[in-house]
This record gives C-alpha cells, structure tokens and sequence, in this order.
C-alpha cells in the first residue's frame, strides 16, 4: 500500500516536468503581443505549432498545441509565392517556450525578397 501511494505520489510530481508549454495565441500582429500567454500542452498535444499567414503588409501569428503529426503536415502543406504572401509553419517541442520566436520565418522570407529585388534591379540597370 504504501509503494503504490509512493508510486502515485511520484507520478504527480513527475507529471508537469513531462509536459510541454508553449505561447499561445491567436491572429496576433507581432511575435511580441503573441509571446504574452502560455499554455501547458495536454496529451496527446506535443508540440509547440507556430502558424504565420503573410497577405502584403499583414501578418496574423497564431500559436498553439498540437500533435506533431498536425504540425508537420501543417508545416509540409504551408508554401509561399514569389511575391511573399502565403503561410509559413514551425514546429517545435525541444523545450518549454521553445516557440518564443515565430517571427524568425517571416525575416527569412523579407531578406529573400530584397535580396531578389535588388537582384532584378541590377540586372535590369545593365
């Protein structure tokens, strides 16, 4: 008896260690007004999904749990065209929090297009 009160107590103590917490929100502006509530993922939620939709100047971030199955195939449908806009999906369960920044993908993408624009620039100019 007293093992499996030992056993269940150790259980409840080991528990929230064994869970994930990741920001969470939805259709926010910036990274930093998404990154202001967390949220303990509940099995079988594993992972930290970060979802970014660009349409020109608008960004709209959303931050969940979800399985890594979900994320993944999230991740592997997200695209973006030549012009920038479309979504982009991250995935990650390393460590709590680990989602802090979802923004990373969109200078990526903001740093190619200029890239590519003074590209084209110079090339036209000669």
């Amino acid at each position: 008896m007293i093992l499996l009160s030992l056993v269940a107590l150790l259980s409840l103590l080991v528990s929230p260690a064994l869970s994930l917490e990741c920001y969470v929100c939805s259709s926010s502006a910036t990274n930093e007004e998404c990154n202001t509530n967390t949220q303990v993922c509940q099995a079988p939620l594993d992972t930290c999904m970060t979802a970014v939709d660009i349409l020109g100047s608008t960004i709209a971030i959303v931050k969940q749990c979800a399985s890594m199955a979900t994320c993944t195939g999230a991740a592997n449908g997200a695209s973006v065209d030549a012009d920038g806009n479309g979504n982009i999906v991250n995935c990650c369960n390393s460590f709590n929090q680990c989602n802090f920044s979802g923004a990373e993908a969109i200078k990526i993408h903001t740093y190619t297009l200029l890239l590519l624009t003074a590209g084209v620039i110079f090339l036209l100019s000669h």
